[in-house]
């Protein structure tokens, strides 16, 4: 190997060690929650079924007998959001604020009988959800998230040049040394599950990054477009769908989050244009109404109808749809039942469409069990880089040292590298800042701590 590919690959050593350090506990988290909330269909049946699960019978009660049933049952309770009989054997679910908490209500269609409860917040699927998108602290967690989002990209990025064979043999490579020991062996399974795995890592980062407040954002407000004229003859509030999502909930797609939410026409010629008043709302439209509205547009099973919470506001019906090209997202005036925007995949451009996608096959749901099982694998395939990645630093780091590679820029293709790392800061800002913030660290702190005791130990 000449010296110039020595400074390179030393330099794509050293980051990919600090990519890993810092990305490793968040993959490890993210993997595990993501299993968590990737067999959430199997899981709520078997742990919640007394709540979900009805026997049929001959005539239901309409969407207004049922909500009737909840406010009786939680009087002091404030109703947000209804969610209909996904089937014939499923309960109908109301979110209602209620004592101070958020919590679930479900009710039997046929019978009226309210079943029982559920925290909405706080229930294993909401609180894997959280994890996975905030860490469950809110917009500190979200960053710390898509932080480790975009060093794992750095990580990836890194690591594909350092596994590149150079006329090794494959074995080690393409598949692992089972015969091997120690340090070796670990290594092996590193980098053959990082080699196999990196394609489907960088699908599952740039998908998952949609969704994040920084990059996300500044991605939706770039691609997430759609024609002005849609909402010319529409009140806009100077709210955006995005309000209608929280870290563990999902109510409209991605492509509707940057959309402006309309304001109930009636009470739009009253005020100055993008103000919201915070008078409680009164709906005259029944939520029966608003069944058979989504029947009569088809809108898929699995849909939600988030109720206004000003006298401006609008009913939502809302699906996030497993296939996304059944997505549907109706706006409608809390009093004349009037649709003010009715958005479909087709009204979606191009980018959109490939953004939804990445987002239901990163959360196993576009094609049923075998997509379940190829993002379980991938889970599992990050839970192998990032433990035995962690194995590998233990085994080799020297002692009271961090085990940082040594850095050698003494040739100018170092510099090639350096090109590298300012493209990934161009496309994450995020990553960017926190580059610098590592490069001095590593310059003022590290290196005086820890580097000659490194320097003799790695070249011993």
């Amino acid at each position: 190997m000449s010296t110039q590919k020595i400074s390179f690959y030393n330099l794509a050593w050293r980051w990919h060690f600090y990519a890993g350090l810092f990305v490793a506990p968040f993959m490890v988290l993210l993997a595990l929650t993501g299993i968590i909330y990737l067999f959430k269909p199997q899981l709520d049946p078997l742990m919640y079924g007394d709540l979900l699960d009805v026997q049929p019978a001959e005539q239901t009660l309409s969407a207004d007998q049922l909500l009737q049933r909840a406010k009786s049952a939680y009087p002091q309770g404030t109703i947000s959001k209804y969610l209909p009989p996904v089937d014939a054997s499923s309960s109908a679910q109301f979110v209602m604020h209620s004592a101070g908490n958020e919590v679930t209500v479900f009710v039997d269609p046929y019978r009226g009988t309210v079943l029982g409860e559920q925290d909405a917040k706080y229930n294993l699927q909401a609180i894997a959800r959280a994890l996975h998108g905030e860490l469950m602290i809110g917009t500190v967690g979200d960053r710390l998230v898509e932080l480790a989002a975009g060093w794992g990209v750095m990580l990836v990025v890194s690591g594909l040049y350092l596994w590149w064979p150079r006329g090794k043999s494959p074995a080690g490579v393409l598949w692992p040394r089972l015969n091997s020991r120690g340090r070796l062996f670990w290594r092996d399974l590193h980098v053959v599950a990082g080699f196999w795995g990196a394609a489907f890592l960088l699908v599952m980062l740039l998908s998952g990054m949609t969704w994040t407040g920084f990059w996300g954002k500044q991605y939706a407000d770039l691609w997430n477009t759609f024609p002005a004229a849609m909402w010319n003859n529409v009140p806009q509030s100077d709210q955006q769908a995005r309000v209608l999502n929280t870290a563990s909930q999902q109510t409209v797609p991605w492509a509707l989050e940057n959309t402006p939410m309309p304001m109930s026409g009636d009470h739009a010629g009253h005020m100055n244009h993008g103000a919201m008043h915070s008078a409680p709302a009164a709906p005259t439209v029944r939520l029966q109404q608003l069944v058979e509205l989504a029947t009569a547009r088809k809108v898929e099973p699995g849909y939600s109808i988030t109720f206004p919470t000003t006298a401006e506001g609008v009913f939502t019906i809302a699906v996030f749809a497993n296939d996304p090209r059944n997505d549907a997202t109706l706006h409608v005036d809390q009093y004349t039942g009037k649709v003010l925007a009715d958005v479909r995949w087709e009204h979606y451009n191009m980018v959109a469409r490939a953004t939804e996608t990445g987002v239901m096959l990163h959360e196993g749901k576009m094609f049923g069990w075998v997509n379940q099982l190829i993002v379980l694998l991938i889970c599992l395939m990050i839970l192998l880089s990032a433990v035995s990645g962690v194995v590998i630093w233990w085994k080799r780091r020297p002692q009271g040292g961090l085990g940082v590679p040594p850095l050698r820029h003494d040739l100018p293709k170092w510099k090639t590298a350096m090109l590298v790392m300012l493209g990934l800061a161009i496309v994450f800002p995020l990553v960017g800042l926190s580059l610098v913030l590592v490069w001095v660290l590593d310059r003022l702190v590290l290196s005086r701590l820890f580097g000659q005791r490194e320097s003799a130990s790695l070249s011993s």
